[in-house]
């Protein structure tokens, strides 16, 4: 099987978010879940995404941390159908079908960039317990800018609003308790962010998921998904808005993650960005 490791959400190499990307031979199936975990592991990144063809335009992925599998990953995507359009399986103007554990979406290929369409989102709820969440980001509940809200777009995650991008860079979280919270909320992490000011981005973030082995992660599709639908709740974004959220300052690794929102009929959220790739070989086994 072909292997790749390619940056999403990124315009130059070493940014952005890296991942595995396995492409399976036609014909075959997936291998064994235990082989991919393993696999996953191996490669040491966040997330690795395995790719079976199912037609011209039409592919399966799933999706797998160093310790278990996850229905939806967003720069796992991106990197995915990166992979696909640097050998020509695929091209720009394409709209190809994504079938996930999530449910069925659509990736369009545009302007050098890859767009993935979200899951449906769902607003699940305020946050139970805010001096808990608080306590593991290392804040105070005053510090919050707005209600933090759990939502989700494919994967669910605490939305956490903090006041400036002083505090969300200095932020040092309890990642053990943060682990706890997120088994009993039933979350993925938290996405915290903050708003900027002068509108020039949407907003910056930082996205914690400790529960999956993941203390950081530079790059996060469905995790700012779940952002653009909080955002459209709070009446901050409107139809057909265009988002721009940074993230991965913190790791060194900055990482531009460009949304399209529309509420026309129902809310739809398309997420995406540009894949740079750093290296393909054979997995022998």
């Amino acid at each position: 099987m072909k292997f790749y490791i390619a940056d999403a959400f990124t315009e130059e190499l070493f940014g952005g978010n890296p991942a595995g990307v396995v492409l399976i031979p036609e014909g075959a199936d997936f291998p064994d879940e235990s082989l991919m975990v393993r696999t996953a592991a191996e490669l040491r990144y966040s997330e690795t995404a395995f790719v079976k063809r199912l037609g011209e335009k039409a592919f399966h992925l799933r999706y797998f941390t160093p310790t278990d599998e996850v229905d939806l990953c967003g720069h796992a995507t991106i990197a995915s159908f990166g992979v696909l359009v640097e050998e020509g399986m695929i091209r720009s103007g394409d709209f190809c079908n994504l079938q996930t554990k999530a449910g069925s979406l659509q990736v369009e290929i545009r302007q050098g960039m890859v767009f993935m369409e979200m899951g449906e989102a769902a607003l699940l709820g305020p946050v139970p317990d805010l001096p808990a969440l608080a306590g593991v980001l290392g804040i105070s509940e005053s510090d919050f800018a707005m209600e933090p809200a759990i939502v989700s777009t494919g994967l669910p995650d605490i939305l956490a609003p903090v006041s400036s991008r002083d505090q969300l860079l200095s932020m040092k979280p309890d990642f053990p308790a943060m682990a706890e919270l997120s088994r009993e909320l039933s979350v993925v992490g938290v996405h915290a962010f903050c708003l900027d000011p002068e509108r020039q981005v949407t907003a910056w973030c930082r996205n914690f998921a400790p529960l999956y082995g993941i203390d950081e992660e530079a790059a996060t599709g469905t995790a700012n998904g779940a952002l653009t639908e909080y955002l459209y709740r709070q009446g901050i974004l409107k139809d057909e808005d265009r988002t721009l959220y940074l993230q991965g300052e913190s790791m060194g690794r900055p990482s531009r993650i460009h949304g399209i929102f529309s509420a026309s009929k129902k809310p739809r959220i398309r997420i995406g960005g540009s894949c740079r790739m750093l290296a393909k070989g054979e997995l022998l086994i």
